[in-house]
């Protein structure tokens, strides 16, 4: 029988719905690069609009891979990074990053 937390139920699922969402694997790989502020995010990913990333960064902050960080400073300044947690996470978006590259070489192949 595959593991199942009595809490949270099979700890792939929980893996997956950590990073689940059309924006959150994108927004992962931009702040493995460095550390940004939402415009910055939101000029590298011009596809999301600004409610859903917003909405996306919240729940990445809440999950505790993302840090928001808040300098009183005027205008006030807003800056996400990974936390050590959010870290932990860069092989499995490098192992992402591999296989859709594949894949795409794959259907390109297929043309």
């Amino acid at each position: 029988m595959p593991y199942q937390d009595d809490v949270f139920g099979c700890p792939v699922d929980v893996g997956v719905h950590m990073i689940s969402g059309k924006w959150k694997p994108r927004i992962l790989y931009e702040l493995f690069q460095q550390t940004r502020r939402f415009g910055e995010l939101y000029r590298q990913i011009p596809e999301v609009s600004r409610q859903v990333l917003t909405a996306q960064l919240r729940e990445l902050e809440e999950g505790g891979i993302v840090r928001r960080t808040v300098y009183s400073t005027v205008p006030p300044k807003v800056e996400y990074s990974l936390t050590e947690f959010g870290k932990s996470l860069e092989p499995i978006l490098e192992q992402l990053l591999k296989a859709g590259e594949q894949y795409i070489s794959f259907q390109k192949e297929k043309q």
